[in-house]
C-alpha cells in the first residue's frame, strides 16, 4: 500500500468510492451520487483552499481516500477542520483508514489547525474504534438528525486537539 497526495487523475476513482458509499452505506447521508464534474470541482476547491487530499493505492488501484476541510464557515472556526475517509468496499478492514488518517493529522498540524472533528453516522463501530485508537474523544451525540434508508439516523461527534 502506498499513501500519497491525491492528483487530478485520481478524482474518477475517488468519485466512484464516494458514490458507492452514498448508495450502499450509512457512512454518508447524501442520497444521490455525484457527477464526475462535481467531484472535479470539489477537488479543485480543496486544493485552492490549501486543504489536502490523500489516496491509498494498492497495486496501482486507488483503494481509498481522505481529505479535510472547514468545520464551519464562520471565522471563529478557522482552525477547526472536519475530515472524511472513504475506503473502497473491496479493500475494507485492511488498515487503510488508519493509514489515510496519518497524513491528514500531520498536514493539519503543519497548517496550524487546532482541532480535527469526526462526524460519524451511526451505527459505525469500526469508525468509532479507529478514531478512539487515534486519540479522538467523543464530544457529542445527536439523535435522529439524519435520514437515510427510510430511517432516522444518529450522529456521533468526536474530536482530537492536534496543536
Amino acid at each position: 500500500m502506498t499513501i500519497r497526495p491525491a492528483r487530478e487523475s485520481d478524482v474518477p476513482a475517488m468519485a466512484e468510492i464516494l458514490n458507492n458509499a452514498i448508495v450502499h452505506s450509512l457512512a454518508t447521508w447524501m442520497h444521490k451520487p455525484f457527477s464526475l464534474e462535481n467531484r472535479r470541482a470539489w477537488f479543485g476547491e480543496r486544493q485552492a483552499q490549501g486543504f489536502p487530499s490523500f489516496v491509498a493505492e494498492i497495486d496501482g488501484v486507488v483503494a481509498g481516500y481522505s481529505s479535510y476541510g472547514p468545520f464551519r464557515a464562520y471565522d471563529g472556526y478557522a482552525r477547526t477542520v472536519e475530515h472524511s475517509v472513504y475506503v473502497h468496499a473491496d479493500f475494507r478492514r485492511r488498515g487503510l483508514g488508519r493509514a489515510l488518517m496519518a497524513p491528514l493529522l500531520e498536514a493539519a498540524r503543519a497548517r496550524g489547525d487546532h482541532v480535527m472533528v469526526a462526524a460519524i453516522a451511526l451505527p459505525n463501530e469500526p469508525s468509532i474504534a479507529l478514531h478512539a485508537a487515534l486519540g479522538f474523544v467523543e464530544v457529542g451525540r445527536m439523535p435522529e438528525v439524519g435520514w437515510k434508508f427510510d430511517a432516522w439516523r444518529d450522529l456521533l461527534l468526536m474530536q482530537k486537539i492536534i496543536a
